[in-house]
């Protein structure tokens, strides 16, 4: 090598020495930044996932933690610096993704990241569809109904008429396997949304705020014993997605309906804010016929008297309920509620009464016409504390919920006479009813759930439900000679009704390989207690009303309600479950009061206040197999009733009235059997069908006669789902209810059919949807009844003609509800085994 190379060497080394030493004398370079970015998306609809939760956390410091979320096109970038990090990418009910232990050192794209449903509970198998979707655990069925075209602009009960095992008759009174004493919670409470137990007031809340339908035919010793037939829990929809988001309806329809609704929600890391607002106007006629032909034994003056009645119902409701959730820290939350409801309606009923003797045929016709005006508000203001211990099901939840409501009924009774051919001596007295009714509730629970290891759980609460109602009646009647009218001591009361439930209750629930089991026992105390105010004495109210009436009754009743709940796992796709237990049936402030109704002249209904509680025992046994594109549901029960309660017909001696009363009869029993099929057999087309068959058999004996009765009657229903071109949904639904003997006569079948179009449009940011009830004007009740005194044909139709609705909801910062397994049913779920 010659010196000049050598010398270029040399001096080139010490410039790289003198450099390093520098730089080492400087310290490090600061760390550079980067940017980790990428896209998350739904696997199954290939569609974004806005605000999907991305968290990234410092490998050799795990105290670092920063993270952001997806945009509306599910894409997100963070910046952070050089180093090694763990990354989360999570959203709700969806299984998270997790990338460990990457190292950045530049730009990291992770690309498209597909996230699918979580995995299902150890209790749980899913049935999925686009009609209706069906969950089924140990105690329970849950049906999400949220795609259900029918129930577009309708109501929560054209909702659960849609549910298989629930049927909603003529009058809006709800039944679970052919039994109207069913319990109805609201997010697992009894509620002011409910009514109180007054299930019309179903009629005026949106279908649309429903999140599912938990049938619960086998109820775990967590819920109220209440409810003979079982429970329906009715859970309203609550978003959990960050950010703020909602929705928005609006229908219009004929008979003239009309209403708009607002679903909100706004969520960050410690609270969110959630509220849903509606208004409703509806204008419903109504009515139907009662024939009675009185035989020679009666004591009437008539041989037959036929009523012909029409209602003519208009409804103004709004309701709102608005709450917040505070996260108090990753463990516990504290959830305040508030929930109005006012409605202002007018019902016009008008009774076309013509009378007729043997001898002479038709000697007299009248009008009788009542206008019943009434007010009602209902507050209900509620407090839920939870605090999960861990993330393995150890919680402890407290509920405080406060309820009242007013209600105020003023009712004009007018009556006219339009033909007399028999110079019938007839008297004219016109009424004035004033009812003012006002109710509170109070409601304290808490629940304690403990895991025992991997597959056992362990769970205690208590509950105290505290009912009141009173309710003020003043009648004022027409004086035949002046016209004036005068205050009826006789007829006037005060009704003080209370109801108090105090209940202890524990129950274990395990898993032994393919077993689960959930025993459970609750200890409920109830106190039935009621005070009558009125001019008469009680020997007086026995002649007035043809019952014994003890006008200040206390009543206390003590039981156990043991409850039993298996399911057994024979293959991944098929299950079996059985289910015991034990309920009782209190009787409503209405069935007890013994003032009959005023409207019609000779049809009225009498509260009785001698009832007691019903008690059944019930077993289930049911069975679930799903293939490919078929799912089969299916099971038997049966349940015995001793003292359950029937409404008895009979003629007031020595006038035209027939009355109707609830009485104990002594014993009823219900087997039967019900079958689902659920089948998809193309992306186009969805079937969904289910059949009940039921038999029961009464026994018992009131006023020396005897009302047994055995009888057999089914009810089906079926729905197909059809994807036309341009993507519009055709969706058909028929009910049928067998016809059915009772035990005072026979009920003809009743056949409904709906239909409903629907359209997405705006990019599937709006919905727009057509539907008809009732499409062939069928849905009325025609029944025959026969007693000692006289037998008579009647037909009633809660709603006439068919009813259309054209609806829209427009949804923003979220996509279309989809089918999701557990979404928002962590709140009210059992433990999980």
């Amino acid at each position: 090598m010659t010196s000049r190379k050598i010398y270029t060497l040399n001096l080139l080394l010490l410039f790289i020495g003198l450099l390093s030493f520098k730089t080492y004398a400087q310290g490090p370079s600061p760390l550079k930044k980067y940017t980790i970015s990428g896209k998350v998306m739904d696997d199954e609809l290939n569609v974004p996932l806005e605000y999907a939760t991305v968290a990234i956390q410092n490998s050799n410091d795990p105290s670092k933690i920063d993270g952001t979320v997806t945009n509306i096109d599910g894409e997100f970038e963070i910046t952070v610096q050089e180093g090694t990090y763990t990354i989360t990418v999570e959203f709700i009910s969806y299984e998270s993704k997790v990338f460990k232990d990457r190292q950045v050192n530049a730009d990291l794209d992770l690309g498209t990241i597909m996230l699918g449903l979580g995995s299902e509970n150890l209790d749980e198998v899913v049935v999925r569809a686009e009609t209706t979707q069906v969950d089924v655990r140990l105690d329970k069925k849950i049906y999400n109904i949220g795609k259900d075209l029918t129930t577009a602009g309708g109501t929560v009960s054209d909702a659960l008429n849609n549910v298989p095992s629930v049927t909603v008759d003529i009058d809006g009174g709800i039944s679970l396997r052919g039994n109207e004493n069913v319990k109805i919670l609201i997010n697992g409470k009894p509620s002011a949304m409910a009514g109180f137990g007054d299930t019309n007031v179903l009629n005026n809340l949106p279908a649309d705020a429903i999140q599912r339908v938990e049938v619960i035919t086998s109820p775990s010793a967590r819920y109220d014993a209440e409810g003979t037939a079982g429970i329906l829990n009715i859970i309203l929809t609550q978003k959990e997605t960050l950010g703020f988001n909602g929705s928005f309806t609006a229908n219009l329809g004929t008979p003239t309906n009309a209403g708009a609704n607002a679903n909100l929600n706004y969520r960050t890391e410690k609270f969110n804010l959630f509220t849903t607002t509606g208004v409703r106007y509806n204008e419903s006629p109504g009515g139907g016929f009662f024939d009675t032909r009185y035989f020679e034994n009666s004591s009437t003056d008539y041989s037959r008297i036929y009523e012909d009645r029409d209602i003519d119902r208009l409804s103004r409701n709004f309701n709102t309920n608005f709450g917040m959730e505070y996260f108090l820290n990753d463990q516990s939350s504290l959830t305040g509620t508030i929930f109005y409801r006012g409605g202002d309606d007018v019902d016009i009923t008008t009774n076309n009464s013509d009378y007729y003797t043997s001898e002479s045929g038709l000697v007299l016709q009248t009008e009788r016409r009542e206008r019943q005006a009434e007010i009602d508000n209902s507050w209900q203001f509620a407090l839920n504390y939870i605090n999960n211990f861990d993330d393995k099901g150890h919680t402890l939840t407290a509920d405080f919920q406060y309820e009242i409501d007013g209600e105020t009924q003023a009712t004009r009774i007018t009556e006219d006479i339009f033909n007399n051919p028999g110079n019938i001596d007839f008297a004219l007295i016109g009424e004035n009813v004033n009812q003012i009714e006002d109710q509170t509730e109070i409601l304290i629970q808490s629940d304690y759930v403990l895991p025992l290891g991997e597959d056992a759980q362990f769970e205690a609460g208590y509950r105290g439900n505290f009912e009141n109602s009173i309710t003020d009646y003043d009648l004022f009647q027409q004086d035949v000679n002046t016209g004036s009218f005068f205050l009826n001591e006789t007829l006037t009361n005060e009704f003080d009704y209370t109801e108090n439930v105090n209940a202890l209750y524990t129950q274990y629930g395990s898993k032994f390989g393919s077993l689960s089991f959930l025993l459970g026992l609750r200890l409920e105390n109830t106190q039935l207690k009621g005070k009558i105010e009125s001019e008469l004495t009680d020997e007086q109210l026995e002649e007035a009303f043809g019952i014994p009436i003890d006008t200040d009754f206390d009543n206390n009743y003590l039981g156990l309600f043991p409850t039993v709940n298996l399911i057994y796992e024979v293959a991944e796709e098929e299950n079996i479950t059985l289910g015991y237990n034990r309920r009782i049936n209190r009787p409503r402030g209405w069935f007890i009061n013994p003032f009959p109704s005023r409207s019609s002249t000779n049809n009225v209904f009498q509260g009785n206040p001698n009832l007691s509680p019903a008690y059944s025992n019930a077993f289930d046994l049911g069975y679930l197999k799903r293939w490919e594109k078929l799912t089969l549901t299916s099971s038997i029960y049966y349940q015995h009733e001793t003292d359950s309660f029937e409404r008895i017909e009979d003629n007031v001696a020595g006038t035209n009235i027939v009355r109707t009363i609830p009485v104990n009869l002594s014993s009823n029993d219900r087997t039967g059997a019900e079958l689902g099929l659920l089948y998809n057999p193309a992306d186009w087309l969805r079937l969904n069908g289910s059949f009940n068959f039921f038999r029961f058999k009464t026994e018992g004996d009131y006023n020396g006669r005897s009302y047994d009765a055995e009888n057999n009657s089914w009810f089906a229903r079926f729905s197909s789902k059809v994807t036309l071109p341009a993507k519009i949904d055709w969706q058909t639904n028929a009910f049928y209810r067998g016809a059915f003997e009772g035990v005072q006569g026979t009920q003809e079948g009743i056949l409904s059919l709906d239909l409903a179009f629907s359209k997405d449009i705006f990019k599937e940011k709006a919905t727009i949807s057509l539907n008809v009830r009732d499409l062939l004007n069928s849905r009325k009740r025609d029944s025959y009844t026969l007693t000692d005194t006289y037998e008579r044909d009647s037909e009633f139709q809660w709603r006439q003609g068919q009813n259309v609705t054209v609806s829209m909801i427009y949804r923003f910062n979220q996509k279309k509800q989809r089918q999701s397994r557990r979404g928002g049913e962590e709140d009210f779920e059992e433990g999980e085994y």
